[in-house]
């Protein structure tokens, strides 16, 4: 039996409160996913809080993500009757784009609207998603000014706000949102992978061998590759590939060992900045 990690900060559980409150005025939501784990960054109280809203699912950081992968999951998405895009926040073009699939899905409802004699009015797109997606960033680029704070830590937006994009078109604004519990040990390790949470929440140690684990796996010599060393998974490996990534790295030892949370750090954020390569950490069925 997996061991349930909780944590639930105030502002959070107040956010979820405020989300279900303002849903009523709202035309449909945009859900923010990290395209390296889009199921496990994707926040499962959204479904019942969206009260069958029209959604958009909008994968983040494209330009780390495995493209082969990403096409699946937009794939496994539209499965579900879920139109979903993947973005690289980087690239100011695709921002319209978004505007112009929320338009497209919300063109039924707005002609409705307008043969009742209804006054024209803008859209309202709500924004969804877990720390760390690229939210704030996503409503700054398309909003064209700096909207919302950002920054690269869970939790940096705390408050609600509407923006408006252009005279149809507005964004509701939220806090990132994590749900009360991970049950699933592997979501957890997945969503910090990707940074949405702390890493310090799970034992280091074990997310280290579990991300070496997966990437030799999934993506054949990666990690081998990068620090020029030689991992065989089925030997008695982890020690020393904290020796050898540290002999890479010029790690110095602390008191004649091997400075292990040092090793840790380096490798976590050749992770984060994409310096491995595009790594995605899981796929609909399971597999790559």
């Amino acid at each position: 039996m997996v061991k349930q990690i909780q944590w639930f900060p105030g502002h959070m559980a107040k956010a979820r409160r405020e989300i279900s409150e303002k849903m009523k005025l709202i035309d449909i939501v945009i859900e923010l996913v990290d395209a390296r784990a889009p199921l496990s960054s994707k926040n499962p109280m959204f479904n019942e809080i969206c009260n069958n809203k029209p959604r958009l699912i909008v994968m983040t950081k494209k330009d780390l993500a495995d493209s082969k992968a990403t096409s699946k999951w937009i794939e496994y998405f539209k499965g579900k009757g879920i139109y979903a895009i993947c973005v690289n926040l980087k690239n100011f073009n695709e921002y319209q784009l978004v505007i112009d699939v929320c338009k497209e899905i919300l063109k039924e409802k707005m002609e409705r609207e307008a043969k009742r004699g209804l006054k024209p009015r803008a859209m309202r797109a709500m924004v969804l998603g877990i720390p760390n997606v690229g939210k704030s960033t996503f409503i700054n680029r398309l909003a064209k000014r700096k909207a919302t704070v950002t920054g690269n830590r869970p939790g940096v937006t705390k408050a609600q706000q509407i923006i408006r994009v252009d005279k149809d078109f507005e964004l509701f604004d939220t806090p990132g949102v994590l749900w009360p519990k991970f049950d699933d040990l592997n979501v957890a390790r997945n969503i910090a992978l990707i940074g949405s949470i702390k890493q310090d929440i799970l034992p280091l140690d074990e997310l280290f061998i579990y991300a070496v684990n997966y990437l030799e796996t999934h993506y054949a010599n990666i990690v081998c590759n990068r620090y020029n060393i030689i991992i065989d998974l089925n030997t008695d490996w982890v020690e020393k590939a904290y020796d050898d990534i540290a002999k890479n790295r010029k790690i110095k030892p602390v008191r004649g060992y091997t400075d292990y949370d040092r090793v840790m750090e380096v490798f976590f954020n050749d992770i984060f900045d994409g310096n491995m390569g595009k790594i995605t950490w899981e796929l609909p069925n399971g597999t790559l």
